[in-house]
């Protein structure tokens, strides 16, 4: 039984975070469209930020779930490898998009584009 509720909970988790990444490219992708006419360079950056800002918080949840599903259900050697690097790629996607946004390294402080 509750194995059962802890695989729905994942897999709602997973849907959450899928369906964040997807509302968030359709909303930037529609502030675009929308906003490119009058600055082409305002909207293409504010684009990139939005994209990964809903990157970001869409990978989280698909974290979560994974580590709810391998901790609670499944804590093989093979999935607690598997989850390992999901983490490693994780955290070095939100490297590259804090980069790609701010300018700087995430251990930096201030914005870099100063």
């Amino acid at each position: 039984m509750a194995d059962s509720f802890i695989e729905i909970a994942s897999e709602a988790i997973e849907i959450v975070g899928v369906a964040i990444i997807v509302i968030a490219l359709a909303r930037a992708t529609g502030l675009y469209l929308f906003h490119v006419g009058r600055d082409p360079v305002a909207a293409y950056d504010r684009y990139k930020v939005d994209i990964g800002k809903g990157l970001l918080l869409g990978l989280e949840f698909l974290v979560a779930a994974h580590v709810v599903r391998t901790v609670v259900l499944e804590p093989t050697l093979d999935n607690l490898a598997t989850l390992g690097l999901l983490v490693v790629v994780r955290t070095f996607l939100s490297w590259s998009v804090v980069i790609e946004i701010e300018g700087r390294w995430p251990w930096q402080l201030g914005s870099g584009k100063e």
